[in-house]
């Protein structure tokens, strides 16, 4: 009630995502590779910590009123619907690598290693993609509470850490566990027990109740195969790359994979929304297997590193010409602006 009438929806969308962005590279700027929190525990200031709390509840507030403003405002779109999702399916990595930081990656004696943190992000990937492939196959989102608790976990966890220290998350927290033991535990067993389980109930009782938009197998898995097959790949380059590229890049390679995801599932929404058949293969699967097999094989050798960099540019420049030009696409088609309220002037 309190957001002026004259806001569109999408700029409180858009804003809360630019707050976690500003926030994920400020903390890159203290601990590019995550370490810091491990080695030098004094490295990122106090106050880095307490703007991390107040940047997520910020973005989690504006996230959860964008809808309910668009209704209030009698504005509410594809458009919109897209480009909440859209950037939730890109905001999503963020978080988790943002959090790392906090937690710092092992150092051989407390921290969190390398192959964990990529688990973990492809552990929360995978949740997230289970949302949307569930509404492409039923027409209606179900949202788990493990996303709220997730946004409290993260605000609770900088806050402790700005008020007492990353030294909290270095000491044995129960039975000789550490507090990240425990979250690592819970997001695993909150995913294969709870959030996967109850996505496969709601579609099996859709197919019960014959309320399916999708009647064969294979269209209701067809949007599983691209999620899959670039999980496949990005894992054979983490554990056959000869140079060890996710322990020397660990922040550069997550951030390619949340990208790259963030993509692959943009294009699955537009098909749950418009009620179309998704692509077998996504484009970004081609020149990722060229890059894998050339890293594997050996012929990048001592480039890996500078490959996976140029690589990651191109997928990050490639995704946000992508959301551009649909969200031009768009705002043409239905005659609206993207951050305005105006109607536009057909011409």
């Amino acid at each position: 009630q309190i957001v002026p009438l004259w806001i569109a929806p999408n700029l409180l969308t858009f804003s809360g995502f630019v707050m976690i962005l500003v926030n994920y590279f400020l903390i890159s700027f203290y601990d590019w590779d995550y370490t810091a929190s491990g080695t030098s525990p004094g490295l990122v200031p106090t106050w880095v910590w307490l703007f991390s709390a107040f940047t997520t509840f910020c973005a989690y507030a504006l996230d959860s009123i964008d809808g309910k403003h668009a209704r209030r405002t009698q504005s509410s779109t594809p458009l919109g619907e897209l480009f909440d999702h859209g950037l939730d399916s890109w905001a999503t990595s963020i978080f988790v690598l943002s959090f790392f930081s906090v937690c710092s990656r092992d150092n051989g004696k407390t921290g969190v290693s390398v192959y964990t943190m990529y688990i973990y992000l492809s552990i929360v990937l995978f949740n997230f993609m289970c949302s949307h492939w569930e509404k492409y196959n039923t027409g209606v989102l179900f949202l788990p509470w493990g996303y709220d608790i997730s946004q409290v976990v993260l605000i609770t966890a900088y806050l402790l850490t700005g008020a007492v220290g990353v030294e909290v998350w270095q000491k044995p927290f129960l039975f000789g566990y550490y507090i990240t033991d425990a979250l690592v535990v819970l997001l695993i067993g909150f995913s294969l027990f709870l959030s996967f389980p109850q996505t496969l109930y709601n579609i099996h009782r859709a197919h019960l109740k014959k309320t399916l938009k999708n009647d064969s197998l294979y269209e209701g898995l067809l949007p599983l195969v691209s999620p899959l097959l670039l999980f496949i790949l990005l894992t054979v380059w983490v554990v056959l790359s000869p140079g060890n590229i996710l322990a020397k890049q660990p922040r550069l390679f997550l951030w390619m994979v949340g990208v790259a995801f963030s993509n692959v599932i943009c294009k699955v929404i537009i098909c749950q929304m418009s009620s179309t058949r998704p692509e077998l293969f996504h484009w970004f699967l081609f020149p990722l297997a060229l890059v894998v097999y050339a890293a594997i094989s050996g012929l990048l050798g001592w480039t890996e590193e500078a490959v996976l960099a140029i690589f990651t540019v191109l997928v990050t420049a490639a995704h946000v010409h992508y959301g551009v030009c649909v969200g031009r696409q768009l705002s043409e088609h239905l005659n609206i602006y993207i951050f305005s309220l105006k109607k536009r002037v057909q011409e």
